[in-house]
């Protein structure tokens, strides 16, 4: 290695400088979206509550210390010391006095609250592998911080199945690892039943996510899933996002399925996710539509 770089002896160079920024989920959310250029999404229904939430809109020169922003604070104190000709680039120190300091400032303001669920399903079967089920956490993780940007307030449960599908809770959803065959209608039947449980579409917004490699059990139970989806899921869903990931064993079938069964389907959208690389495209593809 490098002097100052790697393992090893200690060298002389200088080593690589990080800076450290705090993002806060909503932040993400907002980068994500304008990287991938999601449009904001309308929600359906009527608004069940309205809720009071306080937003920090500006800034002021007077605050208890617990709201004193320290960005807006060393910003003021750097122009003022620029200004000044007190600023050294050699010794690039910025000592706020009393007059720089800036506090955050809020308003209370109505926002009205629509219910929103995300139901996520993942093939656990035996093709399924560390690899494939990493992929699904990664994707999972920013179809939820998109959608929990759209909605206040969004609840998330998570199915798995093999030959049989069961609802677990989220740290289950990414360990779990059967050896058994694959029936996809099981959790397409499980989800069916989970939404008309405890979910009215009336008052609900429904998404819905099925992650697999595209192996399944037999041909009989693809047209299960598609009846299931068309008479069942689909109607009900805002949108169903079906993303197929590859794998040595999958046959991969079930996505040509899908898309010949479903090409004029606007709320049925399928993705395929052959690495890592491809997980930006694949929420793209199911968050474009905006619904």
């Amino acid at each position: 290695p490098q002097e100052g770089q790697g393992a090893g002896e200690a060298g002389q160079g200088e080593g690589e400088k990080a800076i450290e920024v705090d993002v806060t989920l909503q932040e993400l959310a907002a980068i994500l979206g304008e990287e991938l250029g999601l449009p904001r999404i309308e929600p359906k229904g009527s608004s069940t509550l309205s809720t009071q939430k306080d937003r920090y809109t500006s800034l002021r020169t007077t605050g208890p210390e617990s709201l004193r922003s320290f960005r807006a604070t060393f910003k003021r104190a750097l122009r003022r010391q620029i200004a000044s000709g007190t600023y050294d680039p050699r010794n690039p120190t910025i000592v706020p006095i009393r007059e720089d300091r800036r506090y955050r400032s809020w308003r209370t303001e109505p926002k009205p609250h629509t219910n929103a669920v995300i139901i996520y399903m993942m093939d656990v079967s035996g093709s399924m592998g560390d690899e494939q089920k990493e992929i699904v956490r990664i994707e999972s993780f920013w179809i939820d911080t998109w959608l929990r940007s759209q909605y206040e307030g969004i609840e998330s449960r998570y199915i798995v199945h093999d030959a049989t599908a069961r609802e677990v809770d989220r740290d289950t959803f990414f360990r779990t690892r059967e050896s058994g065959g694959t029936m996809i209608s099981s959790a397409y039947r499980l989800c069916a039943e989970l939404i008309e449980k405890d979910f009215d579409p009336s008052a609900w917004n429904i998404y819905a996510f099925h992650f697999s490699d595209g192996d399944n059990w037999s041909v009989d139970d693809t047209t299960t899933c598609k009846k299931l989806l068309r008479d069942v899921l689909v109607p009900v869903c805002n949108q169903f996002g079906y993303g197929q990931v590859e794998s040595p064993y999958g046959s991969g079938q079930f996505i040509k399925d899908l898309r010949e069964a479903f090409a004029d389907e606007e709320k049925l959208v399928t993705s395929e996710i052959k690495t890592k690389d491809d997980i930006m495209d694949s929420i793209r593809d199911f968050l474009k539509g905006g619904r």
